[in-house]
């Protein structure tokens, strides 16, 4: 062997060491190694790594004798399930894998590579933030992460791991990315920190009370995944993946499919009640109808009040957007409508077929979402939706009232195939509300106002929201059986595959905000 050869094997199996004490600190705090992580991620012995010998330029401030190889981020390329996916993972062992000018860079790199190669991209975050000593530099060098993110924003999918700490300025890169995957107890993200907060308004948290894992699954939407685990959530980041394109110009993976396209869904008799006032669990009816049962969740912890999942249909990726009955009776609210907005977004941009399954009273009443602006919210859904190119299938099982029935994807706001359950109801509003308005004078001058109630209410039903009156309109393509959901389902979309939309030339639409 060359003797530059041997000097450089050398070099780089003490660059790539997991020897140090910094690697015991690591892992006495429940982390992995950004190398193991790396390692969890990828496909085995498919990790190519790039700038290995890489270091900082910083020399104040005690930085002349501090300058590392990798400069604290682990940068490069692999593959998941065969497919390139390029990766940076921050290396908290390295000056507390703070950003400077030379970690900055190499992410750019990376970031560029995904980006011209169209492959997706994983940020494996953990790290203290900008590096100080490198002033205004390392703010230059966030900033050409964000401006990254943003240009590559629909083109091709970006994932943001937290695995540590993310802190000020740096918590807007994950904010900008696809999806956003969160470890309980060792990752944080927030733009002030437990200790500013408590100067400026007195109140005291802890990091994990302020930005942990829960708080942004729960009650930010933040972050779209939470876990225990650093295993299980890069277990999930490569199924997710599994289901993505590599960019938008390709369509999602086809899996092989043993589940029968033809297969009747049955248990759907009982899953949902007739009674429109019922609740049940709309994942048993998601269940039911996808490809072997399967279906992987976002945002599972936020909005509960919708259900937004990726599964497959006869082998094919749908996104399913999903009224949830069973928790505020399926009403829209300004959380819900946000939620089902982004994902109806990130489908579209990533060639998705959408499908919708509704049953919704309507959007939430009160003060407190009037003020909190549910019109410009509810209507981030709406330009969602009317802006969607892929293949749309809606389906009405019960109730579909007032605006709320036209955000969800109604045949009027542009979508290729509405379905309906003969147990459908779409009305501007339930027939005892409709009666209390319409009636209001002649039930308050008849002889027995409850029985003429009874009486306008059966009325009502009978002529404006039996089960045909959408469809005789033709704002319903067909009432279907239930059990024949998922058959009619794989149906339509495979129609729809070759749908071809043209859009007026813009630069970018303006949506609410």
């Amino acid at each position: 062997m060359y003797p530059a050869v041997a000097e450089l094997t050398d070099l780089q199996r003490s660059v790539q060491s997991n020897t140090t004490a910094a690697t015991a600190r690591q892992h006495d705090q429940g982390k992995s190694t950004a190398r193991e992580r790396i390692d969890m991620l990828l496909d085995k012995g498919s990790f190519t790594e790039v700038e290995s010998l890489r270091r900082g330029l910083g020399s104040g401030f005690g930085m002349a004798g501090r300058r590392p190889h990798t400069d604290g981020v682990v940068t490069g390329w692999g593959t998941v399930f065969g497919r390139t996916v390029f990766v940076y993972a921050q290396d908290f062992r390295i000056l507390g894998g703070a950003l400077g000018e030379a970690h900055a860079e190499k992410i750019h790199k990376v970031m560029d590579l995904a980006a011209s190669t169209g492959a997706p991209l994983v940020a494996l975050n953990d790290s203290a933030g900008a590096r100080i000593q490198e002033g205004v530099a390392a703010l230059a060098g966030f900033g050409g992460i964000f401006r990254r993110n943003a240009r590559s924003s629909g083109v091709i999918p970006q994932i943001s791991v937290m695995l540590g700490p993310c802190a000020g300025g740096a918590a807007y890169s994950p904010a900008l990315t696809d999806f956003v995957f969160m470890v309980r107890g060792i990752a944080q993200m927030f733009l002030t920190g437990p200790d500013v907060v408590a100067t400026v308004t007195g109140e005291r948290v802890t990091m994990e009370q302020l930005g942990g894992a829960d708080v942004h699954a729960q009650r930010s939407g933040v972050a779209h995944f939470a876990y225990d685990d650093e295993q299980t959530c890069l277990h999930d980041v490569r199924l997710l993946l599994s289901m993505l394109p590599a960019n938008n110009h390709e369509q999602p993976p086809v899996a092989p499919c043993s589940d029968p396209a033809d297969r009747r869904s049955d248990a759907l008799y009982e899953i949902v009640p007739a009674d429109g006032n019922r609740p049940y669990d709309m994942r048993a009816v998601i269940e039911e109808i996808v490809d072997d049962g399967v279906f992987f969740e976002v945002q599972e912890q936020w909005a509960a009040n919708v259900v937004c999942v990726l599964a497959r249909l006869d082998g094919h990726v749908v996104g399913i957007v999903a009224s949830q009955p069973s928790s505020m009776a399926g009403a829209l609210d300004i959380a819900a409508a946000e939620k089902a907005a982004r994902f109806v977004q990130t489908c579209d941009c990533f060639n998705i077929a959408i499908v919708t399954l509704v049953d919704v009273p309507g959007f939430l009443p009160g003060v407190g979402q009037e003020h909190g602006g549910i019109i410009r919210h509810g209507a981030k859904l709406l330009s969602a939706y009317c802006n969607a190119t892929v293949p749309r299938v809606s389906v009405v099982l019960r109730k579909a009232f007032g605006g709320a029935y036209i955000v969800m994807d109604s045949r009027s706001i542009g979508a290729d195939l509405a379905l309906a359950w003969p147990t459908n109801e779409i009305a501007v509003m339930g027939a005892e509300g409709a009666v209390e308005v319409v009636c209001r004078r002649e039930l308050a001058g008849a002889d027995d106002p409850e029985a003429l109630r009874e009486e306008r209410i059966r009325e009502y039903r009978s002529e404006l929201i039996h089960p045909y009156y959408a469809a005789e309109r033709g704002l319903v393509d067909e009432v279907i059986d239930p059990a024949q959901t998922r058959p009619m389902l794989i149906r339509g979309l495979a129609m729809l595959r070759s749908k071809h939309a043209d859009l007026p030339w813009r630069k970018h639409g303006n949506p609410p905000l």
